[in-house]
């Protein structure tokens, strides 16, 4: 017999922990090789951990809830492959340090252990905050309000330290912030007892992990940006007639299906090119400009919540690049197979409400971005056609684009321009195009 040890895989380069949300396999099941042992959670993505090796779960290291590191082993499995197999994939654990791993870490949880459950807010705090705030004995109550200067107003590892390193004194000269002020910690705080139906009738639903972390999410970006929308209405005749000549074609070429979303993607990427200032980021009084080009898609999860998978240096891709990125991202995120990577890095995004039917609205900017793209409905509408020979009535396929964008930084002549470009990018659309261009 020859022990393994599960160790939590890479998940990217933006990921150095994860949480374990649950265990798929407990001690002494029998498990193959590729099954599904636990499955994990990070910012914003699901995972599963799969064995790299049959055999049977002897030990669970950490239990669910518990925040792991990378590399960390999080469990045992005996094999039957000999101790000196040579294996590249499996590493002997002598007994002795299995019993120092077990020690290590029942003294790591008396260590971190206190009367504080974080999952009671609904404001996101990273496993590494949650960790020092256990092992520094911090409150439920002073983490929710301590002040954030990360993404959407979260607590960073310095925010915290710091704190640690100020708590109990009294700053002088500190004038409080007026309570009009809306805070996001506060907006967000999770309710300590469910709501209870009146009439008996009612069903009461707690949101999932997701939604929590979306609606956290949603509110603190409309405290975070003075949010600002321009609307402009496209004609894409020639669009849709163009798909309609080549998307068989297409398909059978690529291997891929032909939607409109990547054309519309290439136009915006075009022209964040043009107007580099609305591809930045803010971060307290500092504007950061992306040298890269990367575009968010929201996407539909399996169960119905929200996510922005990324579509990296869209810039440089032609059309079949971006069907092939769009449409890979799309059926992954269905799949509920996204990895923590695939939704790190975005610079500006697109999100497609003409899906559902609706022609217009008014999307939520994804912080620390400043803009957010709403593309409507492709309907077929009168329109007044100029010609040298006069106007005249005819039917044409047009479209409303909504651009949401942050006015602490983006003034109105910068994001009316900007949507605008992406609409003459769209109505010069080539009905002779070749889409390897």
């Amino acid at each position: 017999m020859a022990r393994f040890e599960l160790k939590l895989p890479k998940m990217g380069e933006s990921v150095a922990e994860a949480t374990i949300t649950n265990w798929l396999k407990q001690v002494g099941d029998k498990i193959e090789v590729d099954e599904v042992v636990l499955e994990i959670a990070t910012d914003k993505v699901d995972s599963e951990v799969p064995s790299e090796v049959s055999g049977v779960l002897v030990q669970q290291l950490f239990a669910k809830d518990d925040v792991v590191q990378v590399g960390q082993t999080i469990a045992i499995i005996e094999t039957e492959a000999d101790s000196d197999s040579g294996s590249a994939k499996q590493e002997v654990v002598a007994p002795v340090e299995v019993a120092a791993i077990e020690k290590s870490i029942e003294a790591a949880k008396e260590t971190v252990s206190v009367p504080t459950n974080f999952s009671d807010s609904d404001k996101f705090f990273s496993p590494l905050v949650k960790n020092i705030a256990k092992e520094e004995g911090i409150s439920l109550a002073e983490l929710e309000n301590i002040a954030g200067s990360g993404k959407d107003g979260r607590v960073t590892k310095e925010d915290i330290l710091n704190y640690i390193k100020t708590r109990g004194v009294v700053a002088p000269n500190v004038v409080e912030v007026p309570k009009t002020v809306a805070q996001p910690q506060a907006i967000i705080n999770k309710p300590q007892t469910a709501p209870v139906s009146v009439n008996g009738g009612d069903e009461i639903i707690e949101m999932d992990r997701m939604r929590k972390l979306i609606a956290g999410y949603m509110v603190a970006s409309v405290q975070t940006s003075a949010h600002v929308q321009s609307f402009i209405e496209v004609d894409v005749t020639n669009i849709v007639k163009w798909r309609e000549k080549v998307k068989f074609t297409f398909e059978k070429r690529e291997g891929e299906k032909l939607t409109y979303t990547p054309i519309f993607m290439e136009a915006v990427a075009k022209a964040l090119k043009d107007y580099p200032m609305m591809n930045i980021a803010v971060d307290g009084d500092f504007i950061i400009k992306k040298k890269n080009i990367n575009l968010g898609m929201a996407a539909s999860l399996p169960n119905g919540n929200l996510i922005v998978p990324v579509i990296k240096n869209a810039d440089q891709l032609n059309l079949v690049g971006m069907a092939k990125a769009v449409n890979d991202l799309g059926s992954r995120a269905k799949a509920g197979k996204l990895k923590p990577d695939d939704t790190q890095g975005g610079t500006y995004t697109v999100t497609n409400v003409g899906t559902f039917g609706s022609v217009f609205g008014t999307p939520i900017i994804n912080q620390p971005q400043v803009g957010i793209l709403a593309l409507g409905a492709i309907r077929k509408v009168p329109a007044v056609i100029e010609t040298p020979e006069g106007d005249f009535i005819g039917i044409r396929q047009k479209m409303f684009l909504s651009h949401s964008y942050d006015h602490r930084v983006v003034d109105g002549a910068l994001g009316g321009s900007f949507v605008k470009r992406v609409a003459e990018y769209l109505e010069a659309f080539d009905l002779d195009s070749d889409f390897y261009v």
